[in-house]
């Protein structure tokens, strides 16, 4: 991830114009090129060189037939939820607003609405239709729900200290942004510079000692742009979906490790963290105790053209395939970003409950996911940053990532409180606040009743401050440092990957 200064910002906004005018520009001069065929006009563009001409004809026929019918296709989509069961709904209702800094700031950010006094009653209670009946599916009144959303709805008042002005006011929220999430037009030539990203990711893998397990042959057309280089591995994965990078595990003593990644390009950014962790679990090792290490590819959210995310059972059942293939049975749990949510799944799922050893969260947007904070800065926040305008082009603005949030992303099954993690949760670090309010995050997890007589100042230094003993709950705070860019530098990585070797060590 890019920092925030003038030469980056400058950077990081020529990339995008010149990115965001391929199509258009590709479709003009195709129409162009048609027309005058048809029409015989006096001007044409008869001076294009030919390699431009090629190009741009390609990225029109590109746009045409394949990206517009993926993204109808998409958007048509029916969206994944589940409805809860009434007690669980209560319950999970009481424990959101339980942990909501401020209720009129909440709603407000949620409702899309700039002041407090614009929170009305109907609103509220579209949005805890929308939350908690059918999460992310709808506001449709269901008489049969009704009593609720109304006891729902007085109970936020009182939370609020007043009653809420009667009727609605004319915005759209933020679920309803959330559901209408679209990805702009992507060219070939963005696709292109992927392909590039993934070889040299591929290449690094392999020199770093891990070995590629692709699906099966039949499936290579349903990634794009294509992996010709993963057709060469005599690895296959045991799932259909799922592919990943392992190094094997032989230790009696030591647990392996799972790595998923977050939203993004996939694992190149990755790469130097898996090599130093390579390197950390070799030391001292023989042929008969190496630590072995999987990293899952999640492709819907790589800027990849590739198939919808898969739903959280599906999901669970793929990585216990690739665990029982390994014949794996517990391991050290590290996800980062995006790929806490997948880890939130694990956690919750029966399957993998005695599966999971020490978990480490990097950067996790899974905790307090009923906040606003996420869904907002990713669909409805206006970038002013280099680094937000990042995240909005090449994180939001993705086919395969709108998608994933607009369709296939139940809050309900996504997040993850403190009472789930037992006494697995062994370390979690904290970047800066691109995407979650790393602050009361960090508050939430290591705050105790014991420090709610002391000030607010006085409490969060001492959680930002308490020496990492490796064991319980703990965290690792980087101060000056924003999402992901833990993994940049080898001096902020190192803390991180020392923490999983000893978790690894004590598992």
């Amino acid at each position: 991830m890019i920092g925030t200064s003038t030469i980056e910002y400058l950077f990081i906004r020529i990339c995008i114009l010149f990115l965001r005018n391929i199509v258009p520009i590709s479709v003009l001069y195709s129409i162009h090129l048609l027309t005058n065929q048809c029409l015989h006009l006096p001007f044409c563009l008869e001076c294009t060189p030919h390699p431009i001409h090629v190009w741009l004809t390609a990225e029109a026929a590109f746009f045409a037939t394949v990206f517009i019918p993926l993204k109808y296709a998409l958007h048509h989509s029916p969206i994944c939820n589940r409805s809860l069961p009434a007690e669980c709904r209560k319950r999970l209702f009481q424990t959101c607003n339980a942990n909501v800094p401020n209720v009129e700031k909440y709603l407000s950010r949620w409702l899309m609405v700039s002041e407090a006094e614009y929170i009305k009653r109907d609103n509220v209670k579209d949005f805890i239709r929308w939350a908690f009946f059918r999460p992310g599916c709808t506001e449709e009144q269901d008489p049969q729900n009704e009593a609720e959303v109304e006891a729902y709805t007085a109970e936020t008042e009182k939370l609020i200290g007043r009653k809420l002005s009667l009727g609605r006011t004319d915005v759209k929220g933020l679920g309803r942004l959330l559901n209408e999430a679209g990805g702009s037009p992507r060219s070939l030539l963005w696709y292109t510079c992927v392909f590039v990203v993934d070889t040299i990711m591929y290449c690094k893998m392999l020199y770093n000692g891990f070995h590629f397990h692709r699906s099966i042959l039949s499936r290579f057309f349903t990634v794009f742009p294509f992996r010709p280089l993963t057709i060469l591995t005599v690895y296959q994965s045991p799932a259909r979906h799922l592919t990943y990078w392992h190094r094997r595990h032989t230790s009696k003593k030591r647990l392996p490790v799972l790595f998923i990644h977050g939203i993004g390009i996939g694992l190149y950014p990755y790469t130097s963290f898996l090599r130093d962790l390579s390197r950390e679990m070799k030391t001292g090792a023989t042929e008969d105790s190496e630590v072995g290490i999987i990293a899952l590819e999640i492709m819907p959210v790589s800027s990849r053209l590739t198939h919808p995310a898969l739903e959280k059972d599906v999901m669970i059942c793929e990585i216990m395939k690739i665990m029982r293939y390994h014949g794996w049975c517990r391991f050290v749990l590290v996800s980062h970003s995006y790929g806490s949510i997948v880890a939130a799944h694990l956690l919750k799922s029966d399957q993998f409950t005695q599966l999971i050893g020490p978990t480490v969260f990097i950067d996790p947007v899974s905790f307090l996911l009923h906040l606003p904070d996420v869904a907002y800065n990713f669909i409805a926040r206006q970038p002013s940053r280099a680094n937000e305008y990042q995240l909005w082009y090449f994180g939001s603005k993705d086919i395969g990532v709108a998608h994933t949030l607009a369709k296939r992303f139940s809050w309900i099954d996504n997040i993850i409180w403190k009472e789930d993690l037992g006494i697995k949760a062994e370390e979690n670090q904290e970047g800066g606040i691109l995407i979650v309010n790393a602050e009361t995050v960090g508050q939430y997890l290591m705050g105790s009743s014991s420090e709610a007589r002391t000030s607010e100042k006085e409490v969060t230094r001492a959680w930002k401050n308490r020496s990492w003993i490796g064991h319980g709950l703990e965290l690792l705070w980087y101060e000056h440092l924003d999402h992901a860019q833990v993994f940049d530098s080898e001096n902020t990585r190192r803390p991180v990957i020392r923490a999983i070797s000893v978790y690894s060590d004590r598992g």
